[in-house]
């Protein structure tokens, strides 16, 4: 095997848990909601400036900026799901009016952010330098970091939907509302909570990615879309899934990449999402009534 083809299977790893990471933020928003979050893009962006302003602008640690940076992105994403996503539900064909909302808060969000900071790129500081060299690759420790901070999140988010109290409302509210309701479980507001947590991810997401991609209005869009792709394959509400997803598409995409042309990437990553869907219509691991 090649020494490029190993750094793109490297390279494709750590993309890969960045679209794990995305795909199981969003799949917990689905698994408890039913509800297709278009502006989850938006909360990616948000963790990306919110980081920035904290670390470049107001001189925070980087360690201490992504706790603060992710609490913000929580707490406003509980009010939007409180205030706009939640009412939306009790209302009869409710399917319609909360994608034509969440579509509606994505572009206010991206305006918002193009009015306040512009249209300009802005670049964040690495939070580590240097670069690992392994059998003549060279690795940065900013990737090594994206790929350790993914994985934490990943097992620290499924360890909490396990064993705790309020990962246990998460499931039973997934796998039927009104039976949990009867139960005792407060679906209602566990909802708004998943809702925000999983944005929280996203925004994490965003975080630890804007010292590679940068930051702009639109810096969403592209891992919005490929995290749809992983909910998609991995199979709709399902947690590990998406995370099985996620890193299959990942090393798949940069492959790919690397054999043909960048041009590809996009055409790569769907032609797959076609191509699970064609042969298992339900997704790799087809859980669509919870979140596991």
């Amino acid at each position: 095997m090649s020494g490029q083809l190993i750094e793109q299977i490297v390279n494709g790893v750590i993309l890969g848990a960045i679209y794990a990471l995305m795909g199981a933020g969003l799949t917990l928003i689905y698994g408890t909601m039913r509800v297709l979050n278009f502006a989850y893009g938006e909360f990616y962006m948000l963790g990306g400036y919110a980081f920035l302003l904290l670390t470049s602008g107001a001189g925070v640690p980087w360690p201490l900026a992504l706790v603060l940076a992710a609490g913000l992105v929580f707490a406003f994403a509980a009010a939007t799901a409180a205030g706009v996503v939640q009412p939306l539900l009790a209302r009869p064909g409710w399917d319609f009016s909360t994608i034509a909302a969440t579509l509606g808060i994505s572009i206010a969000l991206q305006n918002a952010a193009l009015a306040i900071w512009g249209e300009r790129f802005q670049s964040v500081p690495y939070m580590v330098d240097g670069t690992l060299e392994v059998a003549g690759l060279h690795i940065p420790y900013q990737r090594l970091l994206i790929v350790a901070a993914a994985a934490v999140l990943i097992a620290g988010s499924a360890a909490i939907l396990s064993f705790t109290r309020f990962g246990r409302a998460v499931r039973a509210t997934a796998q039927d509302r009104e039976a949990a309701r009867v139960l005792g479980v407060p679906a209602d507001r566990t909802s708004i909570l998943a809702f925000a947590f999983g944005s929280a991810l996203a925004a994490l997401a965003g975080m630890i990615l804007a010292p590679i991609y940068a930051v702009s209005p639109w810096m969403g869009v592209p891992l919005a879309l490929k995290a749809f792709a992983v909910v998609v394959m991995g199979g709709l509400g399902s947690f590990r899934g998406a995370v099985v997803a996620g890193l299959l598409l990942g090393i798949v995409e940069a492959v790919g990449v690397a054999l043909t042309a960048s041009e590809w990437r996009e055409a790569i990553a769907f032609a797959v999402l076609i191509a699970v869907i064609w042969v298992r219509p339900w997704g790799l691991y087809g859980m669509e009534r919870s979140v596991r």
